[in-house]
């Protein structure tokens, strides 16, 4: 089942292209992408390595500016934003998740995941209910006050994604999520990730190079060489029968092997 884009459109990118170095020996890395994501689903990103996946992500998410082209959340041009500018529009409408957690160590789990809220203008009451809501929502409330080091990989991985979602962003964006996890944990994050989508109608993007974490998506875009290579739609399809769609395509764009759902 292919997007319905009567809907509202969150995310539009416009012809982006990325290019590294001087003109004239400049590798160019995005030739030309130009892609929509609507309200509500949870889109990844696959391909194989050197496809420009991650270089993709930073530009859709304003981490990079592309060479060209345009990047538009909800409607608003963000390619062309001051640094000034941008940095409030990131703090109030995005949410980030990285594979390497990027929790302050000097802090609880708790105030990492308020960080952003603090940055607001919520009063204590309203931070300390959307803080009780998304640690509930994550199954790690009983974490509260435990720091960094206290915590395993999954709890870390889930601290992060309660402070992506505490200030309920427009649009999340999550780089290999999953990546420094083992298999109990990358699940338990992905149903976890998959619920609130469901629940919240939250937006995601998601890059990956795991078939099993792009099955918990609801359409997975492959690049190739810098280009858009395919799209697979999972529709009523169940989770199993989306990762073996994936697994095709992944077959013939190359990738590392995975074991089968």
């Amino acid at each position: 089942m292919n997007p319905n884009y009567s809907q509202k459109t969150m995310l539009q990118a416009k012809n982006i292209r990325k290019s590294y170095g001087k003109k004239g020996s400049a590798q160019q890395v995005l030739k030309g992408i130009s892609l929509r994501v609507l309200e509500g689903e949870f889109v990844g990103i696959m391909g194989p390595s050197g496809s420009g996946k991650t270089t993709l992500l930073n530009v859709l998410a304003t981490i990079g500016r592309p060479t060209e082209g345009e990047v538009l959340i909800e409607d608003v041009d963000v390619s062309k934003m001051k640094d000034a500018e941008l940095s409030a529009f990131r703090r109030n409408k995005l949410g980030f998740v990285f594979q390497d957690y990027n929790l302050l160590d000097t802090l609880t789990v708790k105030e990492n995941i308020l960080l952003p809220v603090s940055l607001g203008r919520r009063n204590r009451s309203e931070a300390e209910q959307a803080f009780q809501s998304v640690a509930q929502s994550l199954g790690i409330e009983m974490l509260a006050d435990k720091y960094p080091h206290e915590l395993s990989g999954g709890q870390k991985q889930r601290t992060s994604a309660g402070r992506a979602l505490i200030h309920r962003p427009s649009l999340v964006f999550a780089d290999e999520p999953t990546g420094a996890l083992d298999s109990k944990s990358a699940s338990a994050l992905l149903e976890t990730i998959a619920t609130l989508n469901r629940e919240r109608r939250g937006t995601i993007v998601m890059v990956s190079h795991d078939p099993v974490a792009s099955s918990y998506c609801s359409r997975v875009i492959f690049l190739k060489d810098g280009m858009i290579y395919s799209e697979v739609y999972r529709g009523d399809k169940s989770r199993q029968a989306f990762f073996r769609d994936i697994m095709d395509v992944q077959a013939v764009l190359g990738g590392d092997a995975v074991d089968v759902i």
